[in-house]
């Protein structure tokens, strides 16, 4: 977990970055963040939400700017698995924070639920950002790993950017709540996992 300094100077990076760039500030952080490097979405997309109840940022620009971003970093990430290879992930990762815990824990994921994985992580705290080397690794197809990557994307940025827009000038304050904000997206996640599930089975049967 950052440190209460480096995240307050990672949120003025990320507010000067948004300010001064706009959707294209969004959409290299959002890069950023799914290649690896430790940049919170929360902040990034309910700051954008945010400007958005300013009036400044229109909500369909910002989701997909955010969701675009996070395509792109994740394909950079996917690509350092399938070609560069998990020890060379692992012998450099430090520099980005990454360590041998953090894959680990997404290639337990990822052996466990298999492509779909994929989908889910974008919106689960510790996998999310690093879901995408075991998928690499695995050289899972690069078509659906596209869509599912862009498809839980699009939900989380779009559940961020509302927060933002709720909260108006107090958007900060997601900081302290996005505990409760990944545990009940995992819950609605898990949720509607079990009801497809038995939807099937129904239809099956």
């Amino acid at each position: 977990m950052a440190s209460p300094d480096l995240l307050a100077h990672l949120t003025e990076f990320i507010i000067n970055a948004i300010s001064n760039s706009g959707y294209l500030g969004i959409f290299l952080l959002m890069v950023g963040e799914s290649a690896l490097i430790p940049i919170p979405s929360e902040v990034i997309m309910s700051f954008s939400g945010y400007l958005v109840s300013t009036g400044k940022f229109n909500v369909v620009a910002v989701i997909l700017a955010g969701s675009v971003g996070n395509l792109v970093g994740s394909l950079a990430a996917y690509f350092a698995g399938a070609y560069l290879g998990r020890g060379f992930v692992l012998k450099y990762g430090r520099y980005v924070l990454l360590h041998k815990s953090h894959l680990e824990l997404a290639e337990s994921y990822f052996k466990k639920y298999g492509n779909r994985s994929t989908f889910v992580s974008r919106m689960l705290p510790a996998i999310r950002t690093y879901i995408s080397l075991p998928a690499g690794t695995a050289r899972m197809n690069l078509k659906r790993f596209a869509a599912l990557t862009f498809a839980g994307s699009l939900i989380w940025n779009g559940a961020l950017t509302f927060i933002g827009i709720r909260l108006g000038q107090e958007w900060e304050g997601i900081r302290k709540y996005s505990s409760y904000l990944d545990a009940f997206v995992v819950v609605a996640v898990i949720a509607a996992i079990i009801i497809y599930i038995r939807k099937r089975r129904a239809s099956v049967t």
